[in-house]
């Protein structure tokens, strides 16, 4: 028997998403955005929701670009200072040794070391409550060479995401491979 649990904000997994943007005097910054995942095929979109008082909301209103890392499971710490720190007070670029490199299609930066970048364009802004959700049009996604597989395409064990619980607020690896997608359930 399922229980009721109320509304909560429980959906397993999510990704660990990192947000960078410029500041409106130009100094770079990144974030852990917990809320947020690809949002449209056509075209390829990816939405992230802020809330109003992060240092990272402003900056992407006004530049009207954000960059997404995907970080692997060895900068776990990395990542999760991210999300602790504010820009408003700390270069979280500096703190965590992580290198800031400017994008050559939006006016956002990215940290040299995350495996993937997505670059965006912001498309849409849509106000829903605490958070704002930007929908972002990718413009190109940057995969270091390691990460790829033998298709060209960034191969999910090589990059070794993490995963956020929402439930216990903890993070996570990925597990093994289960089955093909759009196809194992051709079986039933």
């Amino acid at each position: 028997m399922k229980h009721s649990l109320g509304a909560k904000t429980l959906l397993f997994p999510t990704p660990v998403l990192m947000v960078g943007t410029y500041d409106a005097n130009g100094k770079p910054n990144i974030m852990n955005a917990a809320w947020g995942g690809i949002c449209c095929s056509q075209p390829p979109c990816v939405a992230v929701s802020l809330r109003k008082a992060t240092y990272s909301y402003a900056a992407i209103i006004e530049r009207k670009a954000f960059t997404v890392g995907i970080p692997s499971e060895s900068q776990v710490k990395q990542a999760d200072y991210m999300g602790i720190a504010s820009g408003r007070d700390v270069d979280k670029f500096a703190a965590t040794g992580l290198s800031p490199v400017r994008s050559e299609l939006v006016d956002a930066p990215y940290a040299a070391e995350f495996p993937v970048v997505l670059e965006c364009r912001l498309l849409h802004t849509l106000e829903i409550g605490l958070h704002t959700q930007f929908v972002g049009e990718i413009l190109d996604v940057k995969a270091e060479g390691d990460v790829l597989g033998d298709d060209g395409l960034p191969d999910i064990f090589k990059i070794k995401p993490m995963l956020y619980d929402t439930g216990h607020r903890g993070y996570h690896s990925i597990g093994p491979f289960l089955a093909p997608a759009f196809s194992v359930g051709k079986e039933l």
